[in-house]
């Protein structure tokens, strides 16, 4: 029988003693995201100071819903509550309708209470016909084949050729369990881009917090750092997250490379799923997945205004941005390493 056509539902919210059944929901979901565990609520609250909301709906003490959430408040964005900053999933995940309604009415009271311009689900699938949503973010995924070769020859034949490329320039990958080639890679990668970095800390809390499952790859050429990646796995499937290279990267192919072995690497770990992460459509980002071969497919983030009247435009395409983004990519590196991470935490 139906737990909750027997016990009433019930609105909690995470506690200590609720990560382990909180986790085993997650794991035994298929909406659910490596974004939804709840390790993500220490690296929030602990890397960027945000307050958090982990709600659970539970029905006969069993759970039959989750929905993490986030407040970030910035002077420059505005005020917002989203599930989740940082993440390119998030939203709520349920065993039926009723669950989820009770977990949205949660969330749009807690929405109120806090008087935010808006809220936001990122959910990969739409949910609610009657929200706001937004043409923006596409995802690319595909299934991964047992053998690494035959990946290889799945690569469309010109990118195929930019591994290949990496390959016979002496490139080579290894494992890194210090942040500091990764970060120093990144960092310099978003200056370029016109971005804030975020600290060196919430890379230290990702690798302390999920352990094997959150990795950094570096491309090397001799004693040289060419790029580096840092990837997610999560249920047999790899999410490379954070990547950057400087201008050796670009000459040697080192991006096509870092992916390859990004997926070699996943391939003989016994992955079968390969997660390109999200881009914005129009964007090269974009454009490099679909030449990878990977077909996008919309993400569905969904909004409920509250104190706004409009959906929020905060992302680097916007034009009223762009004269902010040239003049921080025209600061010194060392300014913007300092800065970045105080203001990225307002971006979310």
């Amino acid at each position: 029988m139906n737990a909750s056509a027997t016990f009433p539902l019930t609105v909690g919210l995470l506690g200590p003693t609720d990560y382990a059944r909180w986790d085993a929901f997650v794991h035994a979901m298929p909406d659910a995201t490596f974004f939804h565990r709840a390790g993500w609520q220490r690296i929030l609250e602990q890397a960027f100071h945000y307050p958090t909301w982990y709600f659970y709906v539970e029905s006969g003490g069993q759970l039959r819903g989750i929905l993490p959430l986030a407040q970030v408040r910035s002077r420059l964005f505005g005020n917002a509550l989203c599930s989740l900053p940082f993440c390119v999933y998030g939203g709520i995940v349920a065993l039926d309708r009723a669950a989820a309604d009770a977990l949205d009415r949660a969330a749009q009271s807690l929405a109120r209470r806090l008087r935010v311009d808006h809220l936001e689900y990122r959910h990969r699938q739409p949910q609610r016909e009657d929200r706001l949503r937004k043409d923006l973010y596409y995802t690319f995924r595909k299934d991964l084949l047992p053998d690494a070769e035959a990946n290889l020859l799945a690569i469309p034949r010109k990118q195929r050729a930019m591994v290949r490329k990496g390959i016979a320039a002496g490139l080579h990958s290894v494992i890194d369990a210090d942040p500091q080639r990764f970060y120093q890679a990144y960092a310099a990668s978003v200056h370029r881009l016109g971005t804030p970095v975020f600290s060196r800390r919430y890379v230290e809390l990702l690798q302390q917090e999920f352990g094997r499952d959150c990795e950094i790859l570096c491309v090397q050429q001799q004693q040289h750092t060419v790029c580096a990646v840092l990837s997610f796995y999560f249920r047999g499937e790899v999410l490379p997250y954070y990547g950057g290279g400087g201008t050796l990267a670009r000459a040697l192919a080192g991006n096509d490379f870092m992916y390859w072995e990004v997926l070699r690497r996943a391939c003989e770990r016994g992955c079968t799923g390969f997660d390109f992460g999200r881009s914005k459509l129009g964007t090269g980002a974009y454009d490099f997945k679909k030449n990878w071969g990977f077909q996008p497919a919309a993400l569905a983030y969904e909004y409920q205004l509250h104190a706004a009247r409009s959906l929020p435009d905060h992302q680097p395409l916007n034009p009223r941005y762009r004269l902010l983004i040239k003049l921080w990519q025209q600061l010194p590196a060392g300014v913007v390493n300092a800065l970045g991470p105080g203001l990225i935490r307002q971006l979310g």
